[in-house]
């Protein structure tokens, strides 16, 4: 697995969708251009629709890894504005 210097990091287990998504977007908006953010998120809608919406917002998706306990990891560089 790749290691990323990661900038900052959220939880959004504790959230539904499409909240999930805001609050990653959010996280987003408060890095500066290559920064890397770290997200956990939910098995189901959150893992399924967040990847999606933050690539659609023009950010890359570094990886996407189970945790083993119905979560993720969802690494993203954000990317200009």
């Amino acid at each position: 697995m790749a290691e990323y210097n990661i900038t900052d990091s959220i939880d959004i287990t504790d959230v539904n969708c499409p909240i999930t998504f805001v609050k990653a977007k959010i996280a987003l908006e408060e890095l500066d251009d290559g920064d890397i953010l770290s997200i956990r998120l939910n098995d189901g809608e959150p893992v399924q629709n967040v990847p999606k919406s933050i690539k659609e917002e023009g950010h890359e998706v570094l990886s996407l890894t189970e945790n083993g306990d119905g979560t993720y990891q969802l690494i993203v560089k954000k990317v200009g504005d």
